[in-house]
């Protein structure tokens, strides 16, 4: 198994930590634009090896995508990342030309190769995938749902005052700060609802602060999050690489599932060995449904910036 992420910076150098450290990958392939600055990184990274106890092969590359090549999952996180106050939409104009180019460099050395898409705005750069490589929808993946998914299950973890453990919740819907639809009604703690123990003040609060998940992040930090999203990323890529069939939900292509049609946008899916094996739809509220259109129109929206 050899995975390339390309981009080198906080979020693709932690894709490619967890999944070395995860140890079912060969290789694992660091590409990036700056001169030395993948070579850097996958050299600090190595030297982690025996310390961590993992032996995936990490190397690094400046633009030179030949080696790339015959790579199973390759992962995008190329692009200019959020400051504070800006919201994922406004990095369009720079990120689109960036992941076309990236997209179809990958494919001329992996034809065969999985897509996971990580750039911002997510939703529109899964799509832009999508019309630039004519691709099977299961071999293009946006990453956004699985790290909502997370942030959600943090904040009802504290909400609730449980171990994180304890709790279940997913996130669908578009990958921006109006545009996600946690699934409160959906969430439980270790099999029973969470309306059994929060009141709905509790879970509106949940909810609103799952949606500025990543907004909360890039003001305290002053840029976008870095190790969750690697870790959700290196989650999918696993789920890929061992034939997992895992749910999670991620951006993809949907025709006709959830009333949608000709866009990318977060539903739960099977990943396995063929990327997307399944769009699973689940039973949604009137109220769900509704913000699932509202959210779609969003994404629409982004996507004619195109």
């Amino acid at each position: 198994m050899k995975v390339t992420v390309v981009g080198a910076g906080a979020v693709g150098a932690s894709c490619a930590e967890y999944i070395a450290m995860k140890n079912f990958a060969s290789e694992v392939v660091l590409l990036d634009i700056k001169e030395g600055y993948a070579e850097g990184k996958a050299m600090d990274l190595m030297q982690t090896a025996s310390l961590m106890g993992f032996d995936t092969k990490i190397t690094g590359s400046t633009n030179d995508y030949s080696k790339t090549a015959n790579s199973d999952v390759v992962v995008i996180t190329s692009g200019i990342p959020r400051k504070p106050g800006m919201t994922r939409e406004e990095l369009i104009g720079i990120n689109a030309g960036i992941v076309k180019t990236v997209a179809t460099n990958l494919l001329e050395h992996s034809p065969n190769t999985i897509f996971i898409v990580v750039s911002n705005p997510m939703d529109t750069m899964t799509y832009l995938v999508h019309k630039a490589t004519g691709l099977p929808k299961n071999r293009i993946i946006g990453m956004g749902g699985a790290l909502d998914s997370a942030r959600f299950k943090y904040r009802l973890a504290e909400a609730l005052g449980a171990p994180i453990s304890d709790v279940d919740g997913m996130v669908i819907g578009g990958h921006s700060d109006v545009g996600m639809v946690p699934l409160i009604g959906h969430a439980t703690r270790n099999s029973i609802k969470v309306s059994e123990f929060l009141s709905e003040e509790q879970m509106s609060w949940v909810v609103e602060e799952t949606k500025v998940g990543g907004a909360t992040l890039t003001k305290l930090l002053g840029t976008s999050a870095w190790y969750a999203p690697g870790a959700a990323v290196s989650s999918m890529v696993q789920a890929i690489a061992c034939d997992q069939k895992k749910m999670f939900p991620c951006s993809t292509m949907l025709d006709g599932e959830y009333g949608l049609s000709d866009i990318c946008i977060g539903a739960p899916v099977i990943l396995g060995k063929d990327g997307i094996e399944k769009i699973v739809e689940i039973e949604l509220s009137d109220a769900e449904k509704a913000k699932m259109a509202e959210s779609a129109i969003g994404v629409r929206n982004t996507n004619a910036l195109l």
